[in-house]
């Protein structure tokens, strides 16, 4: 059954043991298990940002990111699986609604995904766009119904351009079954995503199957829908990082109970290095989620009394997201050295969560380039479009 906004994240909760049941098999096979995707579905994961009239749940973006990180405690791959499809479903706010529902409103088993990156050509043409491209990262494309990506717009072989001089970037929807999927994972971290690439060649695309990832805005109200795609991708990503960085730290504190360092006689636990190391990787991850929380609240307050978010506001977020993401690393790599020899080997938790986090960290939404925007907007100047 669906969960309600109210019980997502017990829902999320529930799902625990399923995605730690088939977490190693999506690690050998790089893609999540199916029995875990078709139970995220039924859970609402994938509709959790989709609008109510489309039979989404269209929950507070707080809800969401508890959800998600609940969800990569007990496995990253799978946590970030989920927040493709749930991100992606805010897509549906952008849509004209016969096309929404076309796509959406088939009910929570639909799970969307695609890349924001512009690595495709759009050209212009009567009857839509000819589109080319091949984008890498498509996390979870082999479970999608439909698949999106940012594409470069040209008309009469001009390249169109906002009014500032930046390029327009489109994004473009296509049913999976026009999709070439590339098998091209073959990584350290986050195996399980299946983050393939994708590619389409010459292929038409009505215009109602696109829109503009810079000037369009939502054609539905509400809070959510006033966020922005860029604010909620990076936050979600940051709420990846922190299900990762909450498992890895339970995992140490149980194994130092017991675990005696070479050279010691007494456990782990009783090592005053340890106990420094315990607690400032602690202080590390609450700081970070304390101030994305903080972030996410204060955006959603302004919206829901309909008022638009100041620069200020929305650079925070993407600042508290990359903030939570260093956060998360840091108490990933104390766990990860206090476990010693031991997290070296396959069975162990903290070298897969080690992997996971330091391939999450090469993800643009929460690279260094966004502490230099966010500290431009606080310092006044101004940032590409699309970037808050």
């Amino acid at each position: 059954m669906k969960a309600s906004t109210v019980d997502l994240v017990v829902a999320a909760s529930g799902l625990s043991s399923l995605i730690c049941e088939h977490a190693d098999a999506a690690e050998r096979e790089r893609r999540v298990s199916p029995a875990v995707i078709d139970a995220l579905a039924r859970a609402g994961i994938f509709h959790m940002f989709v609008p109510k009239k489309f039979g989404g749940l269209e929950v507070d973006v707080a809800s969401g990111v508890r959800a998600i990180e609940r969800l990569s405690a007990a496995d990253g791959s799978t946590g970030w699986c989920a927040m493709i499809g749930a991100t992606t479903g805010v897509i549906s706010a952008y849509l004209a609604e016969d096309v929404a529902r076309e796509i959406y409103g088939e009910g929570p088993g639909v799970m969307t995904g695609g890349v924001v990156a512009p690595r495709g050509t759009a050209e212009a043409v009567d009857g839509g766009y000819r589109v080319s491209g091949r984008w890498p990262f498509a996390s979870g494309c082999e479970h999608c119904r439909w698949l999106g990506g940012v594409c470069l717009v040209r008309r009469n072989g001009e390249l169109e351009r906002l009014p500032g001089g930046d390029p327009d970037l489109r994004m473009i929807l296509f049913p999976a079954s026009e999709v070439e999927i590339i098998d091209t994972w073959h990584v350290s971290g986050l195996r399980g995503t299946g983050s393939q690439d994708m590619a389409v060649n010459d292929t038409l695309v009505q215009p109602e199957y696109t829109f503009s990832f810079v000037r369009d805005q939502p054609r539905h109200p509400g809070p959510l829908y006033g966020f922005s795609l860029m604010g909620l991708l990076a936050v979600c990503v940051a709420s990846v990082a922190l299900g990762i960085a909450r498992s890895a730290l339970d995992e140490i504190l149980e194994i130092a109970q017991t675990k005696v360092p070479a050279g010691r006689r007494k456990p782990l636990g009783e090592w005053g290095v340890a106990q420094l190391e315990v607690a400032q990787a602690e202080a590390a991850l609450r700081a970070g989620r304390a101030f994305l929380f903080e972030a996410i609240d204060g955006m959603w307050r302004t919206l829901a009394k309909g008022d638009a978010p100041s620069a200020r506001q929305r650079a925070l977020v993407r600042l508290a997201a990359s903030n939570a993401v260093t956060g998360a690393v840091r108490a990933v790599d104390s766990a990860y050295n206090l476990g010693g020899g031991s997290s070296i080997y396959e069975s162990s938790l903290l070298q897969r969560r080690f992997r996971d986090i330091h391939t999450l960290t090469q993800h643009v939404m929460v690279g260094p380039s966004s502490y230099e925007a966010a500290g431009r907007v606080l310092l006044g100047q101004d940032v590409p479009p699309g970037f808050l």
